[in-house]
């Protein structure tokens, strides 16, 4: 059961991942970005006219999302990893008591 959790927590990260450098990517920088070569200004912006201010708060968001995610899932592999370690010690110690 804990291994789904890992794996779907995994897989949550990886997508977050795709769409925090697709967010970024849409995002305008000095040269117009990647949002200005598929046709896309100002006045045909999603959310207004504060188009930009709402791409960095949710870029924002998904970026500390991103490092916490990344830092919980790094400590629950290193944990997953010392479990192993302990079981294949005890299976040596009973091996070797034989």
């Amino acid at each position: 059961m804990v291994s789904f959790f890992y794996f779907t927590a995994l897989t949550f990260f990886l997508i977050l991942a795709v769409l925090l450098s697709a967010m970024i990517y849409i995002q305008e920088g000095k040269g117009g970005g990647l949002g200005a070569a598929f046709g896309g200004e100002a006045q045909d912006s999603l959310f207004g006219t504060s188009t930009a201010d709402i791409l960095k708060t949710i870029t924002g968001y998904m970026a500390a999302v991103f490092l916490v995610l990344c830092v919980l899932l790094s400590l629950w592999t290193s944990s997953m990893g010392r479990s192993q370690n302990i079981a294949d010690e005890s299976v040596i110690e009973e091996i070797q008591a034989e």
